[in-house]
């Protein structure tokens, strides 16, 4: 993974083999970043995302192991007792156009992962911050308004 930053926003490029979550956790955790929005671009060809079911609070996982295109990526980045919390959605087409897609877990770059990370960090010390707490209702943990 190599990145710039200009200003609040970090252009990040995740090479081939790399993981990408565990990357991103990675340079939020050098960068401390606590609050920001991501969004990407790129291919897979090993990946697992979900769907949450609401009535029995687990997820339901599924694994591709195919070449795939990003067709969308995006999510959020804050904290959860202290330590850096993802949450990213994506979805990825094969070569037939099919779309899989859901709560991300993992994925693996088969070329290339061009991020864009636009880290909220500093508001933080303006009194704003996010932070996540469990919900019973739900079963996940949603933002928490700090300030």
């Amino acid at each position: 993974m190599q990145f710039r930053r200009f200003n609040n926003i970090y252009f990040v490029r995740i090479d081939r083999g790399e993981e990408i979550m565990s990357a991103l956790e990675k340079l939020c955790a050098d960068e401390k970043i606590t609050l920001a929005e991501v969004k990407a671009l790129g291919a897979v060809d090993d990946f697992e995302v979900g769907l949450f079911d609401v009535a029995e609070k687990k997820y339901h996982k599924n694994n591709f192991k195919f070449p795939a295109e990003i067709t969308s990526f995006w999510g959020t980045v804050t904290t959860k007792e202290g330590k850096i919390y993802l949450h990213i959605h994506m979805s990825a087409a094969d070569v037939k156009g099919q779309v899989f897609g859901g709560h991300l877990s993992r994925a693996v770059v088969s070329a290339t992962c061009e991020m864009i990370v636009h880290d909220f960090s500093e508001g933080s010390s303006n009194g704003f911050a996010v932070e996540r707490k469990f919900n019973e209702e739900v079963g996940l943990n949603l933002f928490e308004f700090l300030n």
